[in-house]
């Protein structure tokens, strides 16, 4: 690593414990690298969000990207904070999960809405709004872009799994989307 590469990774492993996964691969570019650690700290860290909500829009976000790296660090991390175990598991087989709370539930939808369908309708946003203001909701968009370009460059780079983890998604094996019940890709 040239000097730069070395500053920035001596940062992160300082704030992060390591240089893992994107790190690795954003390093190669030094500036994006700075930029993209900076949005994530803010994100996963420091926006008006409770932690369960961050780790919730997180999951969402990998599970949307099929990102299995990002799910494996965090699947427990977001159990810890609060996510029920029922509703992790309707999300990584992609059904509707249940949340324990109206705001919660009201988050998950949001959520949803923006990573599935590209739009949130008047109702969801109303819904939202009225919990977390328009500060938790422009919050909510940055941490789901975040984690959205987490996803896409990990899938992109094929950034292995942790050595010691499952592949999280049942539709999912290795980089490739396999027919459900089978181990072999999609025609």
């Amino acid at each position: 690593m040239n000097p730069r590469q070395q500053e920035l990774a001596a940062r992160i492993a300082g704030r992060r414990g390591a240089v893992r996964g994107p790190f690795r691969v954003w390093l190669h570019s030094p500036e994006m690298c700075e930029r993209a650690e900076s949005l994530g700290a803010f994100a996963r860290f420091d926006c008006g969000l409770p932690e369960h909500l961050r780790e919730l829009a997180l999951l969402m976000a990998a599970r949307n990207w099929d990102a299995q790296y990002s799910w494996n660090a965090h699947v427990r991390q977001a159990v810890e904070a609060g996510i029920p175990e029922a509703a992790v598991k309707a999300i990584a087989e992609r059904r509707e999960a249940v949340l324990d709370t109206e705001s919660e539930q009201a988050f998950y939808q949001f959520c949803r809405e923006i990573l599935d369908e590209h739009f949130v309708s008047d109702g969801t946003f109303a819904r939202a709004l009225d919990h977390f203001g328009a500060k938790g909701l422009v919050d909510t968009i940055g941490a789901l872009g975040n984690f959205t370009m987490l996803g896409m460059c990990l899938n992109t780079f094929q950034v292995d799994l942790q050595a010691d983890r499952e592949p999280p998604f049942p539709d999912i094996r290795g980089y490739e989307r396999i027919v459900p019940g089978a181990d072999r890709p999609r025609p």
